[in-house]
């Protein structure tokens, strides 16, 4: 790469990080001090603001499709491709509905960052959850999606490397079967050229999130989880590999 390219890289990368951290930090503890005192469905407009101009101060584009099938109205589980630091700015700038996260365990011990996350109203998830702890986990994701707050799940578990979807894990789908709440697919595409897991840089780009069709789970039996796993996993991955395979072309 050129020499006077990579610095502007850099210091476009810095001055984006920077801008970005110093919005986030006393914004968000605002924002999470007056969930304590408002309803946080009272609350959710700013808030969803707010998410969204993360990704414009991070020099990012944004944009939205629908499948037809897709019901915005429908309290669902979303299941999303798990790019970068900032797919929570993202999913939340495109779901059109009150949502909430399941988030790894370890994620609430972070200063400050867990804290926020916990008065968010996210929901921890052990990294190694034994039969009580997953029953403890479907209690709550049962509850919250009874209270009419629809869940994101990242069913990958961990960030991707090469800008593909990873494989599944089961937890996910078989919270989706035994709550009985409908599956949303849902795909991130020009995220991780935006920014990846093992690079600080913040590159031009344009992110697109592909809102799939409600798929159905009230009645599914648990020997067809796999099934539902696969169908969802294909369906998520088909405009990611599309994106990566004409990104890659280039």
């Amino acid at each position: 790469m050129n020499p006077l390219r990579k610095a502007w890289r850099i210091v476009r990368s810095a001055f984006l990080w920077a801008v970005s951290v110093l919005h986030f930090f006393p914004i968000c503890s605002a924002l999470v001090l007056l969930g304590a005192f408002v309803d946080p469905r009272k609350n959710d407009w700013p808030q969803r603001f707010f998410f969204r101009n993360i990704l414009r101060f991070a020099g990012v584009g944004f944009s939205v499709r629908r499948s037809p099938g897709f019901d915005p109205k429908r309290t669902s589980l979303f299941i999303c491709n798990h790019v970068n630091l900032f797919d929570a700015f993202v999913i939340y700038s495109a779901i059109p509905q009150f949502v909430r996260g399941l988030e790894l365990e370890s994620h609430f011990r972070i200063p400050a960052y867990g804290w926020m996350m916990g008065r968010f109203g996210n929901i921890p998830v052990p990294e190694n959850p034994g039969p009580a702890d997953f029953l403890k986990l479907l209690r709550r994701v049962k509850a919250a999606l009874d209270d009419g707050i629809s869940l994101i799940v990242f069913a990958e578990g961990s960030r991707t490397l090469d800008g593909r979807v990873g494989p599944f894990k089961k937890g996910a789908f078989i919270l989706a079967v035994q709550s009985g709440y409908p599956v949303v697919p849902m795909s991130i595409t020009g995220s991780f050229q935006f920014n990846r897991k093992d690079d600080w840089m913040l590159n031009p780009s344009h992110i697109t999130v592909h809102l799939h069709d409600n798929i159905e789970t009230k009645g599914l039996r648990k020997g067809e989880v796999d099934a539902l796993m696969e169908r969802v996993h294909a369906i998520v991955s088909a405009p990611v590999d599309a994106y990566q395979d004409a990104w890659e072309a280039l």
